[in-house]
């Protein structure tokens, strides 16, 4: 069970350099499934970051959330596949033309097998701010099903979704469809910069196929037993 669990696990390294990122990666690779890359470290670091993570023995989450034109977003995901990407993420609000775009790049790229996932509303957001951003009157519900069945028509593996929406995407989208769920925080712990946030036992109990958790174990004093408490809290 134990590995299972820490398959499921994702550490965000959002740190702002190499030796940070080393030094944690180096302590929690054995506890892991994968550690993600975002824009900041990748955009000062490049690509040494990720050969760093690939010689760790963990997988690479690239979360650069690519949403370009659809020439663009393919060459993208193709360097992600070249850099040995497990796991990339691109916004869905990028459309249809673009999502078959990065499905096709991940099909030509010879890794079949990286997962692509789609971000449906980023977790700082309220649906307040999502609806008036977008001038839609769509409830809560209707947004989030209608991008995870945009991304299952497009040919993504699953969405980056928060817990809360968690048991809607399983009730409709069955149990294969990957659900990456960022915001996760212990039950006694500060919500940082998160709205929508959830514990680690309850976000696995409602389906989620990945856990992301970056600061609740990066900014800790002793990362790996503040990972090995998460682990913890996800077992059953």
């Amino acid at each position: 069970m134990t590995e299972e669990l820490q398959r499921k696990l994702i550490v965000a390294l959002d740190v702002e350099d190499y030796d940070r990122a080393a030094r944690l990666v180096e302590t929690l690779a054995r506890h892991v499934g994968l550690f993600k890359v975002g824009s900041v470290l990748f955009t000062r670091e490049g690509p040494r970051v990720c050969e760093l993570v690939k010689g760790s023995g963990a997988g690479l989450f690239l979360d650069l959330k690519f949403h370009d034109i659809p020439n663009t977003v393919a060459g993208a995901v193709k360097s992600a596949a070249n850099l040995g990407a497990d796991m990339i993420t691109l916004h869905l609000s990028g459309g249809e033309a673009m999502l078959q775009a990065a499905s096709a790049a991940r099909s030509e790229s010879g890794r079949p097998k990286m997962k692509v996932v789609g971000v449906t509303v980023l977790t700082h957001l309220t649906f307040d701010d999502f609806h008036s951003l977008f001038l839609s009157d769509r409830s809560k519900n209707e947004t989030i099903l209608a991008l995870a069945k945009l991304a299952e028509k497009c040919g993504l593996d699953g969405v980056v979704a928060s817990a809360l929406e968690l048991p809607l995407i399983r009730r409709h989208m069955g149990p294969d469809f990957a659900v990456v769920t960022p915001g996760i925080r212990m039950a006694d712990a500060e919500r940082d910069d998160q709205v929508r946030v959830s514990t680690p036992k309850k976000a696995i109990r409602d389906g989620a196929s990945y856990l992301v958790v970056g600061r609740p174990i990066t900014a800790a004093p002793d990362p790996e037993r503040a990972c090995q408490k998460i682990l913890e809290d996800m077992a059953p």
